[in-house]
This record gives C-alpha cells, structure tokens and sequence, in this order.
C-alpha cells in the first residue's frame, strides 16, 4: 500500500451522488473500513465507515450539502473533517485524505485531508 500515491480504491462512477459506498479495511489497511461519501456537489469524502456513536455504517447515510447523516439514529458528521455536528454521537468520525484523478478514486488512508 503506498501512502505516497494513495490505493485506488474505486472509480468514480461507483459512487452515485449523494451517496456511499465501503471500502474493506483489508484494501485500506485501516482499523475500520472507508466510507467513500460523494456529497451533491460531485466532492468525495472519505470517513471511518463505523458511527462513532454505534455500529451503523456511515456509507449508508444520508449524504448532502457538506454533511453525512447516520442511518440508525441521525447524528450528523461533516464530511470534510468528519466533525460531529449533532447527538446522539459524541465523537467525530475519523477522515481520510481523498483524491480524484481521471476519474479514479485514490484513499490516502490515516491522512488528514
């Protein structure tokens, strides 16, 4: 895994808009799986897949204007620095840095975007 290029995770076209979709932590090497999030504007984020506040996968959230919506019990994280915005979560959601080039997603995971 090279944390100097990122790991090409996924083309952009698997990730509708508004929408997530997983990485498995064994591509990514991480402690949790990745949510890839695409917000509304075509921007892809990339957070610990796992709410913070229970077990409930983030790539299966709401995703839009900036934010994403836990399915299971609404708390909301900002996409960008994964920042909690509301409760029941107390704890923010782990970011990671994201690029996209020529259409393919690349995951820079444990770096801050």
């Amino acid at each position: 895994m090279s944390t100097t290029t990122g790991i090409r995770v996924a083309a952009l076209d698997d990730i509708p808009v508004g929408e997530g979709i997983t990485v498995d932590k064994s591509i990514t090497g991480t402690d949790d799986d990745i949510a890839l999030l695409r917000d509304d504007d075509g921007t892809v984020y990339a957070l610990n897949d796992t709410c913070p506040h229970e077990v409930a996968s983030l790539a299966e959230g709401w995703v839009e204007e900036g934010f994403v919506e836990c399915p299971m019990h609404s708390s909301k994280f900002c996409l960008r620095t994964g920042a909690v915005q509301c409760l029941p979560a107390t704890e923010n959601a782990r970011p990671h840095r994201v690029e996209v080039r020529e259409d393919e997603v690349f995951v820079f995971p444990n770096q801050a975007p």
